[in-house]
């Protein structure tokens, strides 16, 4: 077979150009509109078969190989956030307020060069791949779901997603089999007590004393009413009562997030959040209002088939190691492709070792170093055409 990694080698400067092309013209989440567009014309280029508005936003374009067998799908996100780039890089962003800071161009970037190197070897190609662009990820409910309802993964037989990593360093891959992101739901309270002046707080339902009660006590859940054996986060994030310094407020409203892997540990936490808060508020007789909103699902890879990947990536050009991750905290709406078959999502290491300082994801300095676009096409396609391969129909009756 003709050495892809050559092919992509060759094809390195057009994913520069193509990661920062998209990185002066960033969309926002739900919002995108050239991006698709630049997306669906350049497979169009390439003779695939194009589905725009795939869910809303999305593109998927398939690769039908020369010879009969499985369909791989391989899926990118394209959509940025409202943040102000400070960069000073000759690809700053060029609007205002909006920024690729998550790295989603480059992840647009190796996919869209990788569907041109598979092209180039297409009659050896032993089954199919389809191409997942995904619009929406960073804003619940993503993109995932409604692409998924509209058929994106029809036929799909296995499916493979990376990310562009900070965190981790270049030419190191990050992955683990089971749970390797965490499900992200928020939580929404208003506590309604009674104000008045700071002198007579007994003449109050303190609001602010409740609410720090909550704040306190919601933390007795972990490791108490949930196994310490099961990871979970539970964090207050906002706390607000705007008013003077002499005066207890009427409200107060809390903000947070709660990160798990299972679902009887989601399923806890959101029934006993609401207990803590009713125990606090019935001390003071306050009113509350409480609302938990479910965010993404867990990352959960498939184990046989994350086990079949490691082994791939271990052999892959631009691989230095291979590393066994300790689950991430954050959320991805991954999660939902691997509800529905196997595969597996994975970290490609993206700081520049020589850098003293790498900013992290959304952030605005956030930036990447470049080569990992190659190490990424790389493992996608090393992935695919090992798993088409492996998988190949018979010739033989």
């Amino acid at each position: 077979m003709t050495n892809i990694f050559d092919i992509l080698e060759q094809h390195f400067d057009e994913m520069v150009a193509i990661r920062r092309y998209l990185h002066e013209n960033p969309e926002l989440s739900h919002e995108e509109v050239e991006t698709p567009k630049y997306i669906a014309a350049y497979h169009r280029a390439l003779g695939h078969e194009v589905r725009e508005g795939v869910g809303g936003r999305g593109v998927v374009a398939t690769l039908r190989g020369g010879q009969p067998g499985k369909t791989v799908a391989l899926r990118a996100d394209f959509d940025a956030l409202a943040i102000q780039e400070q960069n000073d890089v000759p690809y700053k962003s060029k609007v205002d307020g909006r920024m690729h800071a998550c790295g989603h161009d480059g992840h647009t970037a190796s996919l869209l060069v990788l569907a041109k190197a598979l092209n180039k070897i297409q009659d050896e190609i032993q089954g199919n791949v389809v191409f997942i662009h995904q619009f929406g990820e960073e804003i619940a409910p993503g993109g995932a779901i409604a692409m998924i309802e509209d058929g994106c993964l029809d036929g799909v037989d296995v499916i493979f997603g990376q990310h562009l990593w900070a965190p981790v360093e270049h030419g190191k891959i990050a992955v683990c089999e089971g749970p390797l992101m965490a499900a992200a739901d928020g939580f929404y309270i208003t506590i309604k007590g009674k104000g008045g002046h700071g002198a007579k707080p007994q003449e109050t339902k303190d609001s602010i004393y409740i609410g720090s009660q909550f704040v306190v006590n919601a933390q007795q859940l972990l490791g108490r009413r949930i196994s310490p054996v099961k990871p979970a986060v539970i964090s207050v994030c906002h706390f607000e009562a705007l008013n003077p310094f002499n005066v207890i407020a009427d409200s107060v409203k809390i903000k947070g997030t709660a990160r798990v892997f299972d679902e009887e540990t989601r399923e806890l936490i959101e029934r006993e959040l609401e207990d803590v808060l009713k125990a606090a508020c019935l001390v003071m007789k306050a009113d509350y209002e409480y609302d938990y909103v479910r965010g993404y699902s867990a990352v959960i890879n498939d184990r046989e088939t994350t086990r079949f990947f490691i082994e791939q990536a271990r052999q892959t050009p631009g691989v230095e190691e291979v590393v066994i991750c300790e689950p991430e905290m954050g959320g991805e709406d991954f999660a939902y492709y691997l509800e529905k078959v196997p595969g597996t999502f994975y970290f490609t290491g993206a700081r520049d070792p020589e850098k003293e300082e790498a900013y992290p994801h959304h952030h605005p300095k956030f930036d990447i170093d470049e080569r990992a676009l190659l190490v990424a096409a790389n493992t996608l396609a090393k992935a695919t055409l090992e798993y088409l391969k492996q998988h190949a129909v018979s010739s033989v009756i």
